[in-house]
């Protein structure tokens, strides 16, 4: 398995904390984001990286070359000239893909307890195309599954929304998106859109004709660290727990 971690969205929601650096730099009880991530993800076996980069994306490549690396292999998706979303950023990434064995897509802001052996195993019983970890967690934003855990749909709670794979059911299963997914290396080949568009809106689009999957993680340990307050809420309970 190797992993790729989107690294190079504009952090608006750490409001004053990116007015300077990029949002994978911003340090959560003293390491960075980058750095627990790579970490966390070198401790179950991965030691192939590619980062996408946009905001201060020269302060990432100058971090990763001063730590060497973290003694992995990391390769740079440079979107510098222009974000992408996180559907445009897989597909300009489309070649790190290419290969024999499935691909980790890790957001750098998301710290979790996940068992990337167990989602691999899991993901392959499945025979699916991607599958995407959901908690049961609150979420203004929802993935919806039938009983059998595939994509059928996605909503908005807050506006009522709501987006099918193709056409509207009443029996479905919600669970809210933990900013990881296990692809097959052939996903990114067959996104159906092109330039800069949502994984979300790809998803619902190949979840018609391909598998897409969700598994459903009850770990103890998840967070999100979007904002400044997540940020402090994840490092009092880091720091009670090392």
């Amino acid at each position: 398995m190797k992993a790729f971690i989107p690294a190079a969205g504009l952090g608006t929601r750490l409001g004053p904390f990116t007015k300077d650096k990029p949002k994978a730099l911003i340090e959560v009880n003293g390491k960075t984001m980058l750095e627990l991530t790579v970490e966390r993800l070198k401790k179950q076996g991965i030691r192939q990286f590619m980062l996408n980069v946009h905001h201060f994306s020269q302060q990432v490549i100058q971090y990763l070359e001063n730590k060497n690396n973290f003694g992995v292999e990391i390769k740079i998706s440079d979107e510098s000239a222009e974000l992408l979303d996180t559907g445009g950023a897989i597909q300009k990434a489309a070649d790190f893909f290419q290969g024999t064995e499935p691909v980790l897509v890790h957001n750098v802001d998301v710290i979790s307890e996940v068992d990337f052996s167990q989602l691999e195993k899991y993901h392959s019983s499945k025979k699916a195309l991607a599958t995407l970890c959901v908690r049961k967690r609150k979420s203004s934003r929802a993935l919806l599954f039938n009983d059998e855990m595939e994509l059928t749909g996605w909503t908005n709670k807050h506006t009522n929304q709501f987006k099918w794979v193709t056409h509207p059911v009443s029996n479905f299963r919600s669970f809210a998106y933990s900013g990881i997914y296990l692809a097959n290396p052939a996903f990114a080949t067959l996104l159906p859109f092109t330039g800069k568009f949502s994984i979300i809106d790809a998803w619902l689009e190949m979840a018609e004709r391909e598998k897409i999957i969700g598994y459903l993680d009850e770990s103890a340990l998840w967070f999100d660290l979007g904002t400044p307050e997540k940020i402090r809420e994840a490092e009092k309970v880091l720091g009670k727990s090392g």
